[in-house]
Order: structure tokens, then sequence, then C-alpha cells
């Protein structure tokens, strides 16, 4: 197996003088990546322009990033034939690897826009190496830059950054860095979702589970669904008895907490996210906690129902107003 190290450019609307286009808000420009063997060892390379079709003003802040003008980009080839030229590069057997988690799901998003086939039919497993350097080296939740942890790994800074073959060539100067069991901290993208609840994703990691959901009409059905709301222990497989039940704080964020006689209190995170058609999905990650955190949680719990109380005394009062007023 390969690793693809991959990094995009992409150009976008200027407004007032092109409008977006919906189904393609962000037109790639530049693919550039790095290709490793299984010891992570350098062994090919891909750089490419493309030319533009959709937007043909280079918007203003990506072109101070990049130090890229239209008449660079007009030398360019046809993003179908820049894109198809990459993915035979890529091969049979690779997992793709970039900095962030943006880039493959854009990259998909412009397939799509060409009527070419996407990545993967389902859920794509990659790794996000911008994750994988804050687990390795940081608190495994702070993000940084690029930069930033070239300069923190004393890795020799001998090309420019922001071009697509530059930030590839980085990333995979920082992948060469991590240890294998960094690497199983894998991430998803969801580009393509799964289509029924057999295809629903249950992946199990060193220390937390995660689940990624069907698509569901809306938030409220999705929080309906048995399987969304479960708390189940993902070490004995048994239905866990809720200390704490599902709140939220903000209505996107869900926490519930359970408590397994045999491995201790476990806390569940609910994300609901959009799909592009309005539809959403779930995230959902359980984790096993202390005693202490659980407590932290229970006070988070009531904050939230503070605040839900403030909420509609507030909208009680306008209402009275209004009428008053009427």
């Amino acid at each position: 197996m390969n690793y693809i190290v991959l990094d995009l450019e992409w150009n976008q609307s200027n407004t007032g003088e092109e409008p977006e286009v919906k189904e393609m808000p962000f037109e790639i420009i530049d693919i550039g990546a790095i290709k490793m063997n299984e010891e992570k060892v350098m062994i090919d390379e891909f750089n490419q322009l493309v030319k533009p079709a959709v937007y043909l003003h280079m918007h203003k802040i990506t072109s101070k990033i990049i130090h890229l003008h239209m008449r660079d980009l007009r030398k360019g080839n046809p993003f179908t034939q820049v894109a198809g030229e990459f993915l035979d590069w890529c091969g049979k057997d690779y997992i793709f690897c970039t900095w962030g988690p943006l880039d493959l799901y854009e990259l998909q998003r412009n397939l799509r826009f060409y009527d070419m086939e996407p990545l993967s039919d389902k859920p794509l497993k990659f790794l996000d190496v911008q994750k994988l350097f804050s687990i390795a080296y940081e608190d495994r939740k702070s993000r940084r830059s690029l930069e930033y942890a070239i300069d923190f790994l004393n890795i020799e800074k001998d090309i420019p950054f922001h071009r697509a073959f530059s930030d590839a060539y980085y990333t995979a100067k920082v992948l060469e860095t991590l240890k294998d069991d960094v690497l199983e901290n894998y991430s998803i993208d969801t580009f393509v979702l799964p289509g029924s609840r057999e295809e629903e994703i249950h992946v199990m990691f060193h220390d937390y589970m995660k689940y990624i959901s069907r698509e569901f009409p809306d938030k409220q059905i999705a929080m309906e669904d048995k399987e969304v709301i479960s708390t189940k222990c993902y070490l004995c497989h048994k239905n866990i008895r809720k200390t704490i039940r599902w709140f939220t704080p903000n209505g996107k964020h869900y926490y519930s907490v359970a408590h397994c006689p045999e491995h201790g209190f476990m806390k569940a995170k609910i994300r609901i996210r959009k799909t592009e058609k309005d539809s959403v999905y779930v995230v959902k990650t359980t984790k096993f906690i202390s005693e202490e955190d659980a407590g932290q949680i229970a006070q988070k719990r009531e904050q939230a129902k503070e605040q839900q109380k403030i909420k509609r005394k507030m909208l009680k009062n306008r209402q009275q107003k209004k009428k008053l007023s009427d």
C-alpha cells in the first residue's frame, strides 16, 4: 500500500464580479501530491495547474496566499484531464493523506460537477496529518498550521509554502515522523454517506468509538432513531443505563452519560451535521470518563436547563408585549 499525500488550492467567486456556483463554491486550480511507499519513503510526485472554467477572476485573497494569477492558470489543463491523470497516477492500493479534513471533500465536489466518479461509493478512510500531528506531539485537540508543525519538528524549509505541491511535500515530511500506532487514528470523509442502516459506520479506536449514520430528513427524526440515541458499552456490548439523559447546550451538540457496571461511566456526544441537500446525518462518539468528568457534564446539563428557562421566559415576555401592543 502507498500513501498519497495530497494538497489542493482552489479559487472562489469574487463578490460583484461573478456569482457563486452553488454546486461548486470552490474550483480547484492546483493539484500537488507526493507518493510514499509503505516505509513512508517518497517515491514519486504529481504537480499540475488546472485551467479555470467556472471562476474566471482570481479572488484577491487567494491570489495573495498562493501567488498565482489567471495568466498562470490559463497555461493549465482542464480539470477533467488533470483529475483523470492524477487518479491514474495514484494507482490502485493507497490511502489519501491531507493536512486537515477539507481537500477530499472539495475534490469530490469538483469531480461531481464534471460528472466524474467519486473517489468511493461509501465514506472514505484517510489520514488527516494535521490531527495526527496533534495526537503525536500535542494535546490531541489543537489544530496547528502546517508551517507551525514544520518549525516544531525542525524540518528544513527549502521551498515556499502555500502552493499545492509544496504543502503536499511538507505534509509528507510531517508524516515521515509519525509512528505506526499514531496512524491508526484515521479519519473518515463523508462526501458519500452510508446509504442504509446496514452501511452505517461503527469504528473502534484506541480509547473511543465513532458512529456515522445514514441521512435523515431533519434533526428531530435523527434524534428519534434508536441507533442514534442508544448508549451501548463498546467493550462488553451491553445496553447500559443513562445517568444523564441526552441534552443540548446549543442545539447542535448533544451529550449523555451512561454507566456500565463493569467499565464505569461512558460519555456520548452527538454532532448533527447538515448535508448539501439540507438533510442531516449524525456523528456520535462514545468514550469512558471518570466519575469527576461525569459530574462536570451534570453541571453543564443544569446550566443548559437554566439557559432554556431564561429563553422561554424572554419569549413569553415578548409575546405578552406583542399582545398588549396589538
